[in-house]
């Protein structure tokens, strides 16, 4: 069994930060991308920064310049420091891995609710 545990979201005023954590156990082989959704009540899920193996990451226009995403390759943890928070950042974010040896899994965290107030 594979878990993804996130933590660090929470509320903020617009203009703050917060930083997400997301860690990956269990039977997990061969991570590849690691990676943060995003989903707004009414909204489809969205693609906020994703990170590979070697580093490339790449992000949401609508995030660029503001998220920076980072990963601890040894601890199988990805992370997601957002500033200059808006409140069109309000959503549940979901941590994403993929994984696999023969084939590609992708395992989904619970989410964590980001609400920044104006």
């Amino acid at each position: 069994q594979v878990q993804l545990v996130e933590s660090g979201g929470g509320l903020v005023q617009a203009g703050g930060s917060l930083r997400l954590s997301c860690a990956a156990s269990g039977s997990i082989f061969r991570v590849k991308t690691m990676g943060w959704y995003r989903q707004a009540p009414g909204k489809q899920r969205e693609l906020v920064a994703r990170i590979t193996g070697d580093g490339i990451a790449n992000y949401a226009d609508s995030v660029k310049g503001r998220f920076t995403i980072s990963r601890d390759n040894p601890k199988n943890t990805v992370y997601l420091q957002m500033n200059s928070l808006k409140p069109e950042d309000t959503a549940v974010y979901l941590c994403n891995v993929r994984a696999g040896v023969i084939r590609d899994y992708d395992y989904w965290g619970q989410g964590t609710q980001v609400t920044v107030s104006s």
